[in-house]
């Protein structure tokens, strides 16, 4: 592998860490594009490309939540009872995920990323905000919320804070305690869709030497090697 796809996974790997320990995201959203470009230069068949970086940036996803949410919690601001409520239905929602994402072509998984990317930014730019109005829902309401966040995260590779944030603080809980809580979310969410793009992807033909199903492991452990150690950075700058 040419020294300079090495320094750019590693490079990603401080990125993706920081802003998932900051935001309590897991950090797919920078995770996915960069790797279609770092895979792309590695000359890995264009038709597995979008399927490899979604699911390697879940399997990413698994350590860099580990990291900051231990570090969210040693700040005693994740809610452990929400998170236990949330988790059935991320799991089942990440797997279906995994599944519809199989079913997609390159070029349509794509372009669901990118839409899914700009509906973000018009979010960021808009300043839209969910009027906190409400109490968090009971199991049944959660278990919903979690399958719809688990379904869409596994789809285009993300630890699901751009939406579990926004649900959150919607249900009155404060914006530090939810940061917190998505991040301790994005690990349920993260294994059930690596997962699921092992299986799917595990007869799969014309894929790297290195990958398992849909996961480059290489990139994996460039990324997570990184991102492990600068995530709790993330969250030692939310917190302050």
């Amino acid at each position: 592998m040419p020294e300079e796809i090495i320094a750019g996974y590693l490079l990603l790997g401080i990125f993706a860490g920081v802003v998932a320990g900051l935001l309590g995201v897991g950090g797919g959203l920078i995770i996915v594009p960069a790797l279609v470009f770092l895979l792309g230069l590695q000359g890995i068949e264009p038709v597995h490309i979008v399927h490899i970086a979604v699911g390697t940036s879940l399997a990413t996803i698994v350590v860099t939540s580990i990291s900051s949410s231990w570090a969210h919690h040693r700040h005693g601001a994740v809610q452990w009872p929400v998170f236990a409520r949330l988790s059935p239905g991320i799991v089942i929602g990440a797997l279906m995920g995994a599944v519809i994402a199989d079913y997609m072509s390159a070029t349509i998984l794509r372009r669901v990323f990118g839409v899914f990317e700009l509906l973000v930014a018009l979010q960021m730019i808009t300043d839209a905000r969910p009027n906190a109005h409400r109490a968090v829902p009971g199991t049944a309401g959660l278990f919903g919320a979690g399958g719809i966040i688990g379904s869409i995260s596994s789809v285009v590779g993300i630890g699901g804070g751009t939406m579990t944030v926004p649900f959150l603080v919607w249900c009155n809980v404060s914006m530090r305690e939810a940061v917190a809580t998505s991040a301790a979310c994005g690990l349920p969410i993260a294994i059930a869709g690596a997962t699921g793009f092992v299986i799917t992807g595990w007869n799969e033909t014309g894929l790297p030497d290195g990958a398992s199903g849909y996961i480059y492991w290489p990139a994996f452990i460039g990324v997570v090697f990184m991102s492990s150690l600068f995530a709790p950075l993330g969250a030692r700058l939310a917190h302050r």
